[in-house]
């Protein structure tokens, strides 16, 4: 059993690798919290250069919501693998996985909720 925050950064670095091998780039800042029986990360400057362009045209609107739909859709289909890493790593079942991202600045969050609150050696 590892303490709650030593359990936090296993989870950035893990969903970092995630973002680097599945969606092409890693985050410039991650930063996970255990919340009762909640997982939440916040990852910032996520988007690609050619995602950025595309939020900051002049149809930016319509640009954000497709950078907004292309990333939900490839979590979806990473789903599977997000849900292994956070059950590797507190071996508890994630019950749902909830996200969004924001075209405008970048960031991204993350809450994955669990079977059940972990246990650490600091709780």
């Amino acid at each position: 059993m590892s303490s709650r925050r030593e359990t936090e950064r296993e989870i950035s670095k893990a969903i970092i690798r995630f973002e680097k091998e599945f969606m092409g780039r890693g985050p410039l800042e991650t930063r996970s919290y255990i919340i009762e029986d909640m997982v939440l990360v916040r990852l910032k400057n996520v988007l690609t250069p050619a995602e950025l362009k595309l939020a900051e045209s002049e149809r930016h609107e319509r640009g954000r919501y497709l950078i907004k739909q292309m990333r939900q859709e490839l979590i979806e289909r990473g789903r599977t693998l997000l849900d292994a890493v956070i059950k590797d790593i507190l071996h508890i079942n994630v019950i749902s996985l909830h996200t969004d991202i924001s075209a405008k600045t970048g960031e991204r969050v993350i809450v994955f909720t669990l079977e059940e609150k972990p246990a650490f050696t600091d709780s």
